[in-house]
């Protein structure tokens, strides 16, 4: 939706096929006594998200883990204020904004990202909750983790860890790696397919078992875990698919006190408590946050999926987009170009930018570069700075970044700076690679490592087709880009902003990379279908990319009819775009045949020959 304020929905709860976008009116409605309004940055995609997507676990809304922005809050609140980065639980947090409790929220600690403090909230407080409170899970004694390489399983691992207290853990085999890594040596691992684990762990305990199983499993397997408490103990079951009458496993097993439970059952002030202690672990280094993989909001349905399939390490997290933002800086590499001057006037005119950093090589003393800065203040720019700056040296982005006023953070990043050094691959030299690859590769691995601190919207790399579907002679260049693409991909992964566009070829006036192009090289571009972008095609086709979900694409100018034609030299289209054309037919002539050619042709024919040589013309014109 459009809409400042939507979320995700499922209308009809049974399939995960109906999951969409609506808006969401009750997240700008005013708020009551201690509310908070929070701008989501982040929310974890918990199991009881799919089980409630599925109908099996009902619930009023989608998302429950949140962290974000304060942007309100409520009469009453006083523990929280607007701008403070935050975490906790909210109500539908599967959106743009949401509300909550303010006693169910705390401020993030140092050192997490909004998509790591997403992952925090409702794992940690579960597994917390659950061997804390429910379970007395004492230093030196036994804990079995079900699923110890899922959320809550994994932060229940830190927790009992830290407590000085035995861990065996049960996951899929692939997931072995992940146990180990978190330190559970080989005979404290068990697979979560079957049932063995209960006669492996009871080895490896010479017949003791264990004090307390956290549960997420069921049936037969919920049976063999209750055979590890040969002793006694304490059966925690979190789960919700398989719950067990408390009465009838303590008959059927002495000393053992069966619970099920939920974490909300716990209160909102007993879970802002934990919050706060859970901070403090943080802060301190004590525990750190889940592996995670993010996703952007409007691939929800992929993810919800990937959960239901339990195919994950750690938390799946979902992202939603974010627009620039007028109010902080944005940095445009290459901005004194061609294309950067119509990207920076778009910027300024379309998305309402007020503030730009734009560099070159010669700075201020890149001719039209006064010009430039005063038709971007014509446009409403309030402040635009000119600056001299190898993208390739890192010090020397360093001290641009340095500059920025803290009035106006940096939030957006334009990658366009490039050079073009072409000729076929074995004439490349490493100083010809070097030439290409500096301003592109490392230009944007400085700029990514730099920024990691900062606030971003957007981070947009200009890549090129090249890395795509290949170019002649471009070999370099295409592995330059091809390295932005990679690099969009492993931010979004991380939750971070990022977004490579892979252009086809723009119309220029001269001055740009790809003046350079003689009448041959543009024949050839043209027979492979691929037409000049005008600025204007090219800067609509930014918005569009930028509204788009996914981290790569490929804007370009296709003429598929031209691309027909060309089948004769079909070697010349890219070997991606193939499977677009029509292979084997041929195109009608001066000489089509007239319906009287063909009625004189049918007609001097047996009869029994007219069909096949109809059908024959028919599939050969």
């Amino acid at each position: 939706p459009s809409e400042e304020a939507w979320r995700l929905d499922l209308p009809e709860r049974g399939s995960l096929q109906h999951l969409r976008g609506i808006e969401a009116g009750e997240a700008l409605a005013p708020l009551a006594a201690g509310e908070v309004r929070v701008e989501v940055r982040a929310s974890g995609i918990n199991f009881r998200d799919v089980l409630n997507a599925l109908g099996m676990v009902p619930a009023p809304w989608l998302g429950l883990e949140v962290s974000g922005v304060v942007v309100e809050v409520g009469e009453g609140v006083t523990s929280l204020s607007v701008g403070q980065r935050v975490l906790g639980l909210g109500r539908a947090t599967f959106a743009t904004l949401a509300t909550a409790d303010a006693r169910l929220l705390t401020p993030t600690p140092a050192g997490l990202t909004d998509v790591e403090a997403a992952t925090v909230p409702l794992v940690f407080l579960t597994a917390l909750y659950g061997l804390q409170d429910l379970g007395s899970l004492q230093s030196g004694e036994r804990v079995l983790v079900h699923a110890a390489a899922g959320g809550v399983g994994m932060a229940a691992v830190q927790l009992a860890q830290h407590w000085g207290v035995e861990v065996f853990g049960t996951a899929s085999p692939g997931k072995w790696p992940a146990l180990e890594a978190m330190g559970l040596a080989e005979d404290h691992m068990a697979s979560s397919r079957d049932t063995d684990f209960a006669d492996a762990f009871l080895a490896a305990t010479s017949g003791e078992g264990v004090d307390v199983v956290l549960n997420a499993l069921a049936g037969e397997f919920v049976d063999a875990s209750l055979r590890l408490l040969p002793r006694g103990g304490r059966f925690l079951e979190m789960g919700k698919t398989d719950i067990r009458d408390a009465s009838e496993v303590a008959e059927a097993h002495a000393g053992v006190a069966y619970q099920a439970f939920d974490l909300m059952e716990a209160g909102p002030a007993r879970i802002g408590s934990m919050l706060s202690e859970l901070g403090a672990l943080f802060e301190s280094g004590v525990l750190c946050p889940l592996p995670l993989s993010a996703t952007d909001l409007r691939h929800a349905p992929v993810v919800f999926k990937h959960m239901a399939n339990a195919r994950h390490v750690g938390k799946l997290v979902l992202v939603p987009p974010r627009a620039l933002e007028s109010d902080g800086t944005v940095l445009v590499t290459g901005g004194l170009g061609e294309l950067g001057q119509a990207l920076s006037r778009h910027l300024v005119a379309v998305h309402g930018v007020r503030h730009l950093v734009l560099t070159s090589r010669r700075g201020e003393k890149t001719p039209g570069s006064e010009v430039l800065v005063a038709e971007l203040a014509s446009l409403g720019a309030e402040t635009v700075t000119v600056a001299a700056c190898d993208v390739s040296d890192r010090e020397a982005v360093a001290a641009v970044l340095d500059t920025l006023e803290t009035d106006h953070p940096l939030t957006g990043v334009f990658h366009l700076a490039g050079v073009l050094d072409d000729g076929v691959v074995t004439e490349l030299t490493a100083e010809r690679v070097a030439r290409v690859l500096a301003p592109k590769v490392d230009g944007a691995w400085h700029l990514h490592t730099l920024t990691a601190g900062h606030d971003l919207s957007a981070f947009v790399l200009f890549s090129s087709a090249a890395g795509v579907m290949g170019g002649p002679g471009q070999a370099n260049y295409a592995a330059a880009n091809t390295f932005l693409d990679a690099l969009a991909a492993s931010r979004r992964q991380q939750g971070l902003a990022g977004q490579s566009l892979a252009w086809g070829l723009w119309e220029q006036q001269g001055v740009g990379m790809t003046a350079h192009l003689g009448a041959a090289e543009l024949t050839r571009m043209s027979r492979q279908g691929l037409s000049p972008l005008s600025v204007s095609q090219g800067m609509a086709l930014l918005d569009a990319s930028m509204a788009h979900p996914d981290a790569t694409l490929v804007p370009v100018r296709m003429d598929l009819a031209r691309m027909q034609r060309g089948l004769p030299e079909s070697t010349a289209v890219p070997a991606l775009l193939r499977r677009l054309l029509r292979p084997g037919l041929r195109r009608v002539g001066a000489a089509a045949v007239t319906a009287t050619a063909l009625r004189q042709r049918l007609s001097a024919l047996p009869e029994s020959e007219r069909e096949a040589a109809l059908v024959t013309l028919v599939q050969e014109e």
